[in-house]
């Protein structure tokens, strides 16, 4: 759709997307990350291979029918499954306007999804799948943030032949150290070495890497923000804080287990570097050639009050939802309609400054917190019970009771009541790091020195006791049924 004048103020973007009739979707193994985009965008559709709405949801559009296929390693072999399913095609085809069949976001994809997107006539919202695995190298990340003057935890980039090697080119940054491999989900591939023996546990992963991230290991804690990278600078929404390693939540010493966004997290100085910071990280992005949405992840030195970048996400992350359903959102517009405006043919401006000071302000924010909670066994289960997606309430008694089905974490009322959104179901598998689901609650669950709350953990065993499972041999299943109890990171 092309226009004439540019829209000018949050009014006339929020009219756009109201009337707009190019169909979108957001094509994934779950809906979770965008969340409720498709109250603010018209003809916004979800394509998912798990319904954890199990039907219910007005957008989500999940086949029925399981078509042969190889394994799963990833979400992008999920994404390229769905492309190549007969009812998603049909669906897609069903909804073009005028022979447009739209536009395709997805969280993952790479250049068979982008090949099979253009086949089918869908056009990404996104840069290429090349230029986002350059930028989502761990070791690229660093040089970029270099260029851009954004703190680093103290660092090399070198490959690493053994654990004498790794003390040579690491001797600057003393004997306690994080080493990360280019790729990957940093619970499995952040590893924690201070010894030999240590190094010996993850040497394979190390050594076939052609270039590591070696840190010097600092005491910190660990912080999410997102922007937008747009024609007129970047967009920065607030800074929030993340819930990390917790054992009730992930069996991964490193892993992401959730966040918390609230007005004044963390001192105002370090509020306004990691604006600023975020601001230079993503104008560096655009030169690197990159536009749209993206998230980093700060490292906070308990020691000292310095803030570091720890990695770069160029994509819609795990804590998007909370970004884009925040107070500041609902008041202005979410930050990702400012992705879509750069990836639409539509003219705009906006003053970016004036919008990220605005968001960044405490009166603009409520609190929120987010659980993502895995299977933390090393067992294999077969999933005979589990909790429906929707609005759950805490009884006097530590237990909960679902109350309604919905799709709107803002039907929370009060901190009796939380949001649930599943994604293992009955009949599915429960593995060591399994995703069982996110708990969506108002008001903060940590302490103000990181420690998972009372109230935190209240919720978690309430949920997991909704849950039922039977263990089961791995010896049992048919070849089929072994790869769908295999797993990897679904958010």
């Amino acid at each position: 759709m092309i226009m004439e004048k540019p829209l000018k103020g949050i009014a006339e973007i929020k009219q756009y997307f109201k009337s707009n009739k190019t169909p979108i979707y957001f094509i994934s193994a779950t809906n979770f990350n965008l969340l409720g985009i498709d109250e603010w965008i018209s003809n916004f559709k979800y394509i998912s291979h798990i319904d954890c709405f199990e039907g219910l949801h007005p957008s989500l559009f999940s086949p029925v029918e399981e078509v042969p296929h190889e394994e799963f390693q990833s979400i992008e072999d999920i994404n390229n499954y769905l492309l190549q399913h007969p009812e998603v095609i049909s669906f897609i085809k069903s909804r073009s306007v005028n022979g447009d069949l739209g536009k395709a976001l997805f969280l993952m994809f790479n250049e068979k999804t982008e090949e099979l997107a253009k086949t089918l006539g869908l056009d990404v919202c996104f840069p290429s799948a090349t230029l986002r695995t350059f930028l989502d190298n761990k070791v690229n990340t660093n040089r970029i943030a270099e260029k851009a003057g954004v703190a680093c935890v103290p660092y090399v980039l070198s490959p690493v032949e053994d654990y004498a090697h790794l003390c040579k080119v690491s001797e600057k940054l003393g004997k306690n150290l994080v080493i990360q491999t280019p790729f990957g989900d940093s619970g499995h591939t952040t590893f924690f070495i201070s010894n030999e023996e240590e190094f010996e546990i993850h040497k394979e992963e190390i050594v076939k890497e052609k270039e590591v991230k070696i840190m010097k290991r600092i005491n910190c804690y660990g912080t999410a923000i997102e922007g937008c990278v747009t024609k007129y600078g970047t967009l920065v929404a607030p800074l929030m804080t993340e819930l990390v390693g917790f054992q009730e939540l992930t069996p991964y010493k490193g892993g992401w287990c959730g966040n918390e966004i609230y007005g004044n997290a963390f001192t105002a100085d370090i509020r306004e570097k990691a604006k600023k910071y975020t601001q230079q990280f993503g104008d560096q992005l655009r030169k690197e050639g990159y536009k749209g949405y993206f998230e980093l992840d700060f490292l906070i030195d308990k020691d000292n009050g310095e803030i570091y970048l720890g990695e770069l996400n160029p994509r819609i992350s795990g804590v998007s939802s909370l970004t884009n359903h925040s107070k500041f959102a609902m008041t202005d517009v979410p930050l990702f309609l400012f992705h879509m405006l750069e990836w639409l043919d539509v003219p705009y401006e906006i003053n970016v400054q004036e919008l990220t000071d605005r968001w960044a302000k405490a009166e603009n924010m409520d609190s929120w917190s987010q659980l993502v909670i895995k299977h933390t066994r090393k067992t294999l289960e077969l999933v005979t019970q589990a909790p429906a997606s929707g609005i759950w309430e805490m009884q006097k008694s530590g237990k909960i009771k679902f109350k309604k089905m919905d799709a709107h974490r803002q039907s929370v009322v009060g901190d009796n009541e939380a949001f649930y959104l599943q994604i293992t179901q009955k009949d599915g598998y429960f593995y060591e790091g399994a995703d069982l689901g996110i708990l969506v609650l108002r008001g903060r669950l940590m302490s103000d020195d990181f420690q998972l709350s009372d109230r935190g953990k209240r919720w978690i065993k309430a949920l997991r006791a909704h849950y039922r499972a039977d263990i089961i041999d791995p010896g049992l299943l048919d070849e089929s049924e072994l790869y769908e109890a295999d797993g990897f990171k679904m958010l």
